[in-house]
């Protein structure tokens, strides 16, 4: 059994893509990822790519989409979805089919820090903290819990990271 899991964020350049390949990398097959944003800027941002790549993640196919892409008829019905900006978690989303259970994941942004040095650390820090949590996530025994346990436990291993 796989599960389709959807993360989203406002902009989807850079914590949502960094989830999304995360989760497909960690997952090995259990997981197809995908990642969107309410308002995404259409490019992903190098410093994700390089981040990704530095720890050795495969990054294609990252491309910066609006969740509408998720809302339509021919979309993935996901299972889980995680946003992980206060902005994505806090708007109102699409009705998405077959009801997936949903958990906040706050994760600061990286995107807009300066210098650049100051840049890839908070990349890096952003990286650590979804690694951590989606390596918690997929240690559950998902296969054999309810939607509403598995959030529960999401909502927990935020709390505890």
């Amino acid at each position: 059994m796989s599960f389709n899991v959807l993360v989203l964020c406002t902009g989807n350049s850079a914590r949502s893509i960094l989830g999304e390949m995360l989760f497909k990398h960690l997952g090995q097959g259990r997981v197809n990822a995908y990642s969107a944003g309410s308002k995404p800027g259409g490019v992903v941002n190098p410093v994700a790519i390089e981040t990704l790549q530095k720890h050795g993640i495969p990054s294609e196919g990252a491309c910066s989409k609006s969740w509408d892409e998720f809302g339509q008829a021919d979309a993935p019905q996901f299972d889980f979805i995680f946003t992980v900006c206060s902005n994505a978690a806090n708007e109102v989303c699409p009705v998405w089919p077959g009801h997936p259970t949903t958990a906040h994941w706050t994760i600061p942004d990286p995107a807009h820090v300066e210098p650049m040095a100051a840049r890839r650390e908070a990349f890096e820090t952003a990286y650590q903290s979804l690694k951590k949590r989606i390596e918690a996530f997929l240690a559950l025994p998902l296969e054999s819990m309810s939607g509403e346990e598995a959030m529960a436990a999401a909502r927990k291993i935020h709390e505890e990271a």
